[in-house]
């Protein structure tokens, strides 16, 4: 059975870039749209278009021209504290671009769509660890585009017959083992790029907060490898197509790791000392926040192979190291 062709929206990003490398090694042809606001041209192979999502008339120029079987749709913005500075700018981009390329979708009779969610809308949970059901209460303009878009797919399945698997990422981090691709953001706001650049530069490492109802006082996350991110979207090709009905699964690690336990797995690894600065706590962020993964596990196929806390530190440690040699 010939692969159908998958269109990549934010194909040109960290997590995208590694989804469609991964699609091309099993033979999959990808159609990549990003506007390159945060994407990066190195990223980028095979078929590519620089075209903004909220450009209705270019997109509908690529459906035209490509036969697209599948979406892929990683394009977002993805900063929550801009998000709650500009929340005209998070709706307009992340909402309307998705309701565009839904409407492109029904024209061509495109009927799948896999789309980048987030834990993010569970906001700060009342109870652990987070399930599928779990309450939907989104603390961000950031979340709550993410939570809408997720509602917008429900419909769009119920009256245009648009099915569709939401992945809620929980923290994704690390880089592919061969070194070839990793996170690039600019500014930078992931946790653990930020403390391998602080060890890297000999720099001191901002900790906001010491004091949460935590085993050692810090927050508490569940970091999940890039890789395994990109395997969960393998999975859902394989699930919408047998299945034809939309759902959403956690894509997690299903238990967390405190910020100082990452702090000494990265000291333990480089061999060197961090030196940390304790601030206050930042608003908004919950004591601990990690996946119930069993669903993704049993109805997806999915199980995460790189996400032990060593891989994840190594590769990402590897990738920054990189960059540094390079300036």
């Amino acid at each position: 059975m010939k692969k159908k062709n998958i269109l990549v929206t934010g194909g040109a990003g960290y997590i995208g870039a590694i989804t469609v490398k991964q699609l091309q090694k099993l033979g999959y042809n990808t159609i990549i749209v990003d506007d390159l606001s945060t994407g990066h041209n190195q990223h980028i192979s095979g078929t590519f278009y620089q075209v903004t999502l909220l450009d209705r008339s270019k997109l509908h120029d690529i459906f035209e021209k490509e036969d697209i079987g599948i979406v892929m749709h990683f394009a977002s913005l993805t900063l929550p504290p801009e998000s709650m500075e500009k929340p005209e700018k998070y709706y307009r981009e992340n909402i309307n671009s998705t309701l565009n390329l839904l409407e492109e979708m029904f024209e061509h009779n495109v009927t799948n769509i896999i789309f980048s969610s987030s834990c993010s809308i569970y906001g700060t949970p009342k109870k652990l660890p987070v399930t599928e059901t779990s309450p939907i209460n989104p603390d961000s303009v950031y979340a709550s585009t993410k939570a809408i878009i997720e509602e917008m797919l429900l419909f769009f399945e119920e009256t245009r017959g648009i099915h569709s698997v939401s992945l809620r990422y929980f923290n994704v981090c690390g880089a592919l083992p061969d070194n070839s691709l990793g996170e690039k953001h600019d500014p930078e706001t992931h946790l653990i790029p930020n403390i391998i650049k602080s060890l890297l530069s000999n720099n001191s490492f901002p900790l906001y907060g010491n004091d949460y109802d935590t085993r050692d006082g810090t927050c508490i996350r569940d970091y999940v490898h890039v890789l395994d991110i990109a395997h969960g979207h393998i999975q859902a090709i394989k699930y919408l197509e047998k299945n034809n009905r939309s759902t959403a699964f956690n894509l997690g690690n299903n238990k967390g790791y405190s910020i100082k336990e990452v702090i000494s797995e990265v000291e333990k690894i480089t061999g060197k000392n961090l030196k940390v600065i304790i601030n206050p706590r930042r608003k908004g962020d919950p004591a601990k926040v990690y996946a119930d993964n069993k669903k993704a596990k049993t109805e997806l196929q999915w199980e995460p192979k790189y996400s032990d806390l060593k891989t994840i530190i190594q590769t990402a440690l590897a990738w920054e190291q990189k960059k540094l040699n390079e300036k």
